[in-house]
């Protein structure tokens, strides 16, 4: 795991370095190196990178919320894009560009347009097709020495007809295939669907509506989230971060900074989510 402690050594042993080719030191048999030559100590940020779906987004997820909770002198990259699905995501390029940006944490999480009904070039069967790409992703992002976080779909805000206190959930073959990949896999879990579930079941309805943005249409959104929903979200998946994996606690604040300058997610704040509806 990537921790402060590292950076502190690696920046402390090419201090050293750099004092020792100033006293005109040189390993026996080399050819001296001159002081000019070596770098100043440059400045290793830790990076965490967010991968996923519109749920993820800075505009209309959690993105923009988990962003105050960052350390000082930790750095966010959200690259979650709407409507994409696990297949989608790597078939566009998206994927490639994230592994490009060799940082340290990747939050993958994706699910809600892999299920039925959003067209071929984005469905995924939970136990194979969808579980072999989740699975891909998460070899791939320990190819290049980072540490990948598997996150289950944030749960829509749907209450059951029959039973309004509890949330109906469609999406519980994806979380559950993701659940099992990170057990085979010894992955750090963020099982945000169980979570947020949790959450909007002990606030009730009437409250849990309170997170829901507007749709152009004027009808609440149960899908997305606004700015105050947004850090609500963000604080579960901090929690459940700071819990499955300790070394990045000190990455992690445990209450937010305030809106930071990558923007703000918009909702019942801030009236419609985007001119035209985004695609779930």
């Amino acid at each position: 795991m990537y921790s402060r402690f590292t950076r502190f050594s690696t920046s402390f042993a090419r201090v050293i370095v750099f004092c020792l080719c100033g006293l005109g030191w040189e390993a026996e048999g080399a050819a001296p190196i001159a002081p000019a030559a070596v770098e100043p100590v440059a400045s290793m940020p830790f990076h965490i990178v967010l991968v996923g779906d519109s749920t993820v987004t800075d505009r209309s997820g959690w993105g923009s919320g988990f962003r105050q909770f960052l350390a000082e002198g930790a750095t966010c990259t959200n690259l979650a894009q709407n409507g994409r699905s696990s297949k989608s995501y790597r078939a566009e390029g998206h994927w490639a560009k994230a592994i490009e940006l060799k940082a340290n944490v990747y939050l993958i999480q994706f699910g809600h347009n892999d299920q039925p009904g959003k067209g071929p070039e984005r469905e995924t069967e939970p136990a194979t097709t969808y579980a072999a790409n989740m699975a891909r992703y998460v070899d791939d992002v320990r190819a290049i020495g980072a540490t990948p976080v598997l996150v289950t779909s944030l749960a829509r805000r749907n209450f059951s007809k029959g039973n309004p206190g509890r949330i109906d959930s469609t999406l519980t073959p994806y979380v559950e295939a993701v659940k099992k990949i990170a057990a085979e896999k010894n992955v750090p879990l963020v099982d945000l669907h169980a979570r947020s579930m949790a959450l909007y079941e002990r606030l009730g309805p009437e409250k849990t509506a309170a997170l829901n943005p507007v749709k152009p249409d004027g009808t609440p959104d149960t899908t997305h989230l606004g700015p105050a929903g947004s850090v609500v979200i963000a604080r579960l998946v901090v929690e459940e971060l700071r819990r499955v994996d300790p070394a990045l606690a000190p990455e992690l604040r445990e209450t937010p900074a305030g809106p930071g300058p990558a923007g703000r997610g918009v909702g019942s704040d801030d009236g419609a989510i985007e001119p035209a509806p985004l695609t779930r």
